[in-house]
């Protein structure tokens, strides 16, 4: 099982979204038969069956066992994942475009190329993946707590010229074989964490 998969194909995008197949997907996380989930979900085993065949076409949960039970095979499943990714390429037609209104003082600006982010990376998973490669990235997260507008506006431009003075130090056009990286810094407000917000 993968820690995160990226769902790029619409149907199945739509798939995980049904309230019941993302509670299965949750419970799956563990390997369970239809019996099992019936009793834990509230529904009958049928039902259930219904909605693992559909996850199962669109590669959401795989087949870890069949057991005898009875005069019934009873198939044992998992997620193929611990948890799921959906990458707005699966949503292509109306995925938002950060070339669009490019204005780093946007938050509309900045979903965009959060959205951007998560479907390059998103290929690229899937790409290593079936390539058998590991991916080569890099991320760093934190926070810092501004004692007034004008320091946030400060601490932005210095960060811009910190960033500018990198790039310029390191990027090299004619360098035969090199690979382009795509780099993304955003600063915006911390969303408090609550036990409401972690449960959402």
């Amino acid at each position: 099982m993968k820690d995160v998969a990226v769902i790029e194909d619409p149907a199945a995008a739509e798939a995980s979204l049904d309230p019941m197949r993302a509670r299965l997907l949750a419970e799956l996380t563990e390997p369970n038969s239809a019996t099992m989930l019936a009793a834990k979900v509230g529904l009958p085993r049928q039902k259930v069956n219904y909605h693992l065949k559909t996850l199962e076409r669109h590669g959401l949960v795989e087949l870890v066992e069949e057991r005898r039970k009875g005069n019934v095979n009873e198939r044992v499943m998992r997620a193929t994942a611990a948890s799921f990714v959906i990458s707005p390429a699966a949503l292509a037609s109306v995925a938002p475009d950060p070339s669009r209104a490019p204005d780093r003082l946007s938050a509309r600006w900045l979903l965009a190329l959060a959205a951007q982010l998560v479907r390059d990376v998103g290929t690229l998973i899937v790409g290593a993946s079936q390539a058998r490669k590991k991916l080569a990235t890099f991320a760093i997260d934190g926070r810092v707590r501004f004692a007034s507008a004008a320091d946030r506006a400060a601490f932005a431009e210095e960060l811009s010229a910190a960033v500018a003075a990198l790039v310029s130090k390191y990027h090299d056009d004619s360098a035969e074989g090199g690979r382009d990286h795509r780099l993304v810094v955003a600063v915006h407000p911390a969303v408090p964490r609550t036990a409401d917000t972690e449960e959402r």
